[in-house]
Formats: C-alpha cells, structure tokens, sequence
C-alpha cells in the first residue's frame, strides 16, 4: 500500500500547484534516517524524491520536506548511502548527507 499525502504551501513552488509534506508510506516501522537534500523547492519536489526514495528495498516510509530540504527515511534496515544518493539524484536532486 502506498499513500501520498500534499499539504498547501505558497512558498517558492516551481510550478504553481503543488503542495508541501509530501509523503510516502509503506506500512512498518524500523529505522529511521534524515537527510539533507538540496534544490526541493514545492510538493512536486517531494513527491519525486519520496517515490525515488520509497522504491529502495527495505524502505517502508518517506517523508520529504522542501522548506527545510529534509528528507525522513524508514527503512527495515540501515540503507546505503550510496544508494540513497543515486534515488535522489534520479529524482533531479543533490544528497548532501545525514542531517
């Protein structure tokens, strides 16, 4: 089951109609990491990361967040950067670490 979740924000959209928070979950709980990803501008920014991000094997839920350029992974276990960093720059973006 996947769902994504926008809220509305008038900051700095890249198209104009986009949202905020936008989430994927995945049932499951285990382990959670933050990361700081640059160039998240609107929800259309956080829905192409969190899709990228949320196709990772293990990876049960993601949420990014533009205004702070922060991206919430659950994952059923620790993910490899690597791999974490290739998703997000397939969705058009830059990793820059752990937060």
């Amino acid at each position: 089951m996947t769902t994504q979740t926008n809220s509305s924000s008038s900051s700095g959209s890249c198209c104009g109609s986009c949202g905020s928070g936008a989430t994927v979950d995945i049932e499951g709980a285990g382990v959670t990491t933050t990361y700081k990803v640059s160039g998240m501008t609107c929800g259309h920014c956080e829905s192409s990361v969190s899709q990228e991000v949320s196709a990772l094997d293990g990876v049960t839920a993601v949420k990014a967040v533009a205004k702070t350029g922060e991206v919430t992974v659950t994952s059923a276990a620790p993910l490899d950067e690597a791999a974490v960093r290739a998703a997000v720059d397939e969705a058009g973006y830059e990793l820059v670490g752990r937060v």
